[in-house]
């Protein structure tokens, strides 16, 4: 008799967006994080937030206390970071946003922002997660701790959430981090910038807008006048990693497309993330898209993906670029 079993689809979704986490939420982006800051900040935050002994004890692992204790620092400068934490606990969303009543801080973890009605409240929120860390590391005993522990605990506590719903999940951080990429590459031109929207000028002195919404999921738009727009890219983003299904959400990126075209844009540009996707027959599921670029490459620094993405936005908004 032969025997059926289910699908193993999802288990493979859950393995290809697992990279898109692990830039985002995981180790790895908590080392970029500590790259780019002061490790004197860092360091005098957890002096004085945690306790020194588990600092000692930590350090004697060849751990960073960082990797364990959230400090104000750095979720101040990544409040993504937040998941790290709140994963490495063993929380859940709804265990940690809904019923301890920190709703508040959800946007830090979706939308790495920090809210001016929770700004004030990062350190007590860093001394309460501190505290349940250092009971962790106790339990645990600290000849147990090792960094792929840690990592495995927060993939642990990620694997029900993904599996409640991954293809949101991943699409919306997919969308996210598109744009906070975006974002690195003008930061240097910006005036203002929101979680939805980016102001900027360029040589001209003309303001281009950089918008995070829908269909669209990116536009970027120059002022030429207070009554003329010149719309110069549109971008959408396919961040699914379900390779069965890309040729659908090419057609979606298409209409898209075709609806941008008809409001005056002049470039289109389309995100994915599958492996080894047949660009021949991508571009035949959507012969308005331009350029198509592959999200891990996109996300990896210095890559060929990455300067080209670059350098076509910098020169299309008419802004230097930093980058070599």
């Amino acid at each position: 008799m032969k025997i059926h079993l289910p699908s193993s689809k999802l288990q493979a979704n859950i393995a290809s967006g697992l990279d898109t986490y692990r830039r985002l939420c995981f180790q790895q982006a908590l080392s970029a994080t500590i790259r780019n800051l002061d490790l004197r900040t860092i360091n005098a935050d957890l002096d004085t937030l945690a306790d020194a002994g588990d600092l000692k004890e930590l350090a004697s692992r060849g751990i960073r206390g960082d990797f364990v204790f959230a400090v104000p620092s750095l979720l101040t400068a990544n409040p993504r970071l937040l998941g790290y934490y709140r994963l490495l606990l063993g929380f859940s969303q709804k265990e940690f946003y809904n019923k301890g009543k920190l709703g508040r801080f959800k946007v830090m973890e979706e939308d790495n922002r920090l809210s001016q009605s929770a700004s004030g409240e990062v350190r007590p929120l860093c001394a309460a997660l501190i505290e349940r860390a250092s009971e962790l590391i106790r339990e645990i005993g600290i000849g147990g701790l090792s960094l792929d522990l840690l990592e495995d605990l927060a993939l642990l506590t990620l694997g029900p959430q993904l599996r409640g719903g991954i293809n949101t999940q991943i699409g919306r951080l997919a969308n996210r981090a598109v744009f906070e990429l975006i974002e690195s590459i003008v930061n240097h031109a910006i005036g203002s910038s929101s979680a939805k929207r980016i102001e900027l000028l360029n040589a001209s002195s003309r303001k281009v807008v950089i918008t995070f919404s829908s269909d669209p999921d990116i536009s970027v738009v120059e002022e030429v006048s207070p009554r003329t727009l010149r719309r110069i890219v549109a971008i959408e983003i396919k961040g699914g990693s379900d390779k069965s299904n890309i040729w659908n959400r090419l057609g979606e990126a298409e209409k898209s497309h075709q609806t941008a075209k008809r409001q005056g844009f002049v470039e289109f540009w389309t995100i994915y993330n599958v492996l080894n996707l047949d660009l021949r027959k991508a571009r035949e599921k959507s012969p308005t898209t331009l350029r198509f670029f592959s999200l891990p490459e996109l996300l990896t620094p210095n890559s060929k993906a990455f300067k080209d993405f670059r350098d076509q936005l910098v020169s299309l908004v008419g802004i230097r670029t930093t980058g070599t």
